[in-house]
Order: structure tokens, then sequence, then C-alpha cells
């Protein structure tokens, strides 16, 4: 059998959706697949811990925006974000899943992950550090990278945030009957990308918006990793 492929997620929080695909990589729901970074743009949120406690530890790290824009004075989110970028790269994924990544991803960043831009060199005001180490393959990072978005909506539907509480509203609005989520391939314009899983999530009589964000929830860590699967297949085929 081949290397296992290489993902690497991002995370701003909790990190469940990461959880489910740690609990998958390597089973029959994502064979041949690992899960060898996580980077969070917030420090000591739960995901870290996740990763952490994996059994081996994943490698983690933080990339904070606010931190970066103080320690790299002159600098820009545009910036930042080919900071992301270039440690991303770093990583050698063949995948990227955004699993509650809460930055958009700018022009900058996907170029350099289709490989169109080069990363730029790591600011000297800052210092990479990252949590549980391990060594990379000597193979170089292949192009263009896949990225995969996890969003609590149908496709054309309740685009950018707070999607599961604007979907709640529009059903005591008598607007809707259902709602959904999808993972979708990534590109400039937000959760616009091919739709690569679909799965609609009845909205009930008599839900709170609790009930309704449990049942969303449970999709997602299910679809997340049929998402991840369906990239990493057609990169073997």
């Amino acid at each position: 059998m081949s290397s296992p492929k290489r993902i690497t997620v991002l995370i701003s929080g909790s990190g469940t959706n990461l959880q489910a695909l740690m609990d998958a990589a390597g089973s029959s729901r994502l064979p041949n697949a690992q899960i060898t970074h996580v980077i969070s743009s917030r420090s000591a949120v739960k995901g870290l811990e996740r990763a952490s406690a994996h059994e081996p530890p994943i490698p983690t790290q933080v990339c904070a925006l606010k931190t970066f824009l103080n320690k790299v004075p002159g600098s820009s989110r545009e910036d930042y974000d080919k900071e992301v970028a270039r440690r991303v790269v770093e990583t050698k994924p063949d995948l990227v899943v955004l699993a509650g990544w809460m930055h958009i991803l700018s022009p900058a960043f996907l170029a350099i992950l289709e490989g169109t831009d080069s990363a730029p060199p790591a600011p000297a005001q800052l210092q990479t550090s990252v949590t549980n180490p391990s060594p990379l393959p000597s193979a170089a990072t292949r192009f263009p990278i896949p990225i995969i978005n996890l969003h609590p909506a149908l496709p054309g539907e309740f685009d950018g945030a707070n999607a599961i509480g604007r979907a709640y509203q529009a059903f005591q609005d008598g607007k809707i009957t259902r709602t959904g989520v999808m993972v979708h391939k990534v590109v400039a314009e937000v959760d616009a990308g091919k739709p690569l899983v679909i799965r609609e999530v009845e909205i009930k009589e008599g839900d709170s918006l609790d009930d309704l964000e449990a049942r969303m929830h449970g999709v997602e860590h299910e679809i997340i990793v049929d998402g991840a699967r369906v990239i990493l297949e057609s990169l073997s085929t």
C-alpha cells in the first residue's frame, strides 16, 4: 500500500469536526489517510487539545491574525493569509480541510496553494512554534493542493456566517421547511465552490435553535469525512 495521504486541518475552535476526521482516518471511512498537522487561528482552544491527545499526538501550531499584525509592523490581512499559506505548504499536505476555520481565505492564500504564486519567507519577527513536531516526508509538495470547507447550509442558501441561525429564522417565518450541510471546494467567493457532498436536514415543528444545531452538527461530523474521502479517492485515480 502507498504511504497514507496527508491531511492538514485548519481550525478556530472546539474541533468536533477535527475529531470526526481523526476518528475516521485510517478506517474504512477514510482509508489510507492521516491527519498530519493542525493549524489554529486561535490559541487555547479545545481543538488543539484534541490533536495533542490523539495517539500519536498530531503536530499543531497557532497562527493568530491579531498576533501576526502586532508582531509584523506594516503587515496586512493579505500578508497574514500568505503566512498561513506558507505554514500549510510546509506541512506537505495532499489535502487541506477547513473545519471551523473562521477566516475567509483571500485569493493570495489560494494562489499559493494552487502553485501559481510562491509562499513568502517567514517574517523575521515571528518564531513558528510547532507542538508535537514530527518528521516531514522528503518528497516535494505537490500542487495544486485541494482545499475543502464544511458549510452548514445547502448550496446557494445562507452563505457566510450564522447560517444555522438564519435558516432557523427562515423556518420560523414560514419560508423553508429544511436546511442542510455541504462540503465544497474552496474558491475565492465565499461558500461558492463546487459541492462535493450535500445532505438535507429536516427542521421539525417545535425545534429550538439548540435542537437544530445539534442535528446539524451530527450530520457535519459525517459528511466532512465523506468530503475528504471524495477528494482523496480522486487523487488516487
